[in-house]
């Protein structure tokens, strides 16, 4: 079932460098999420079924179609109708803390920017009445947290969240393979990473959380100056994860970077597209919830 999207003014949506000030991750998240996130799930088996599970109390923003209006004239009570689909849902947030998220090449960091969104959507879930989880990573598992409801949840995942520190280098294999092989329940599974690493070593994990009947939604984040390549001086570069450093003069090297780059993304698009992944690109310069917002009304328009 499809989730409606109303259209926002490009004016309304947040700058990151805005969204950056506002020092509690919770604020933060509930600033974005009541501005229009909505429509996470997809059917078949996430969000509506026709299996009544159970009531609960209505909350600000729920749509008021689905509420019970019998139990209203017997109890003065809004409630509304929860399904099978709805109480059960599971999301993963898995949150890249590697060092090359360290890069910014403004006052928004990559790993800001996602901190962010890997807050957003803990509070949407989190609130959407999901047990959500969160596992972060590097070359190994660095924390996990499993998905759940339980009291406290969202402020240990938030908590998580905010004391990451990117570090070591990017290794895909290894905390994908750990997560395939503990996850029994299928759910919806959310990537924040600049994918780092070699594109068959990201996609064949993927794939095989894929296979377990998991959704799964890849946010790429990236910062502007590493999709453009805007230098023109001659300049020493530092890669964040092995610290090796190389003298660059850009007019030579632009070119062949771009080229690189985009075929790095191609290839990434291309796979996760024939396994029915879907693949955010988020730019950190632009605005999160606008990134986000485009994102679900595309989704909203596929159900």
């Amino acid at each position: 079932m499809s989730t409606p999207v109303v259209d926002r003014p490009a004016n309304r949506f947040i700058d990151p460098k805005v969204l950056m000030k506002i020092q509690n991750l919770e604020l933060l998240a509930r600033a974005v999420v009541e501005g229009f996130v909505s429509g996470l799930h997809r059917s078949p088996y996430l969000g509506f079924s026709v299996d009544f599970a159970e009531y609960r109390q209505y909350m600000p923003g729920d749509d008021l179609r689905r509420i019970d209006w019998n139990v209203y004239s017997r109890s003065d009570k809004l409630y509304i109708k929860l399904y099978e689909g709805e109480t059960n849902t599971r999301v993963l947030i898995l949150l890249d803390v590697s060092g090359s998220m360290n890069y910014g090449s403004g006052e928004v960091k990559k790993i800001d920017y996602a901190r962010i969104l890997a807050a957003v959507l803990t509070y949407f879930s989190y609130h959407q009445r999901d047990g959500v989880g969160l596992l972060t990573f590097d070359t190994e598992v660095r924390a996990h947290i499993p998905a759940s409801r339980r009291s406290g949840q969202l402020i240990n995942i938030l908590k998580t969240i905010e004391n990451v520190v990117p570090s070591q280098t990017t290794e895909f294999k290894k905390p994908l393979r750990y997560l395939a092989e503990l996850l029994k329940r299928r759910g919806i599974i959310v990537l924040i990473s600049d994918l780092y690493d070699e594109p068959e070593n990201i996609i064949a994990g993927l794939k095989a959380l894929r296979s377990k009947g998991n959704d799964i939604i890849v946010f790429h984040i990236m910062d502007d100056f590493e999709l453009n390549f805007p230098f023109d001086e001659a300049a020493q570069f530092e890669d964040l994860e092995t610290k090796r450093k190389m003298h660059v003069i850009p007019d030579y090297l632009r070119t062949k970077y771009l080229e690189i780059l985009e075929d790095h993304m191609a290839t990434i698009r291309k796979e996760l597209a024939g396994a029915r992944i879907d693949y955010v690109l988020m730019n950190t310069s632009k605005p999160l919830d606008l990134g986000l917002f485009t994102y679900l009304a595309a989704r909203a328009k596929t159900q």
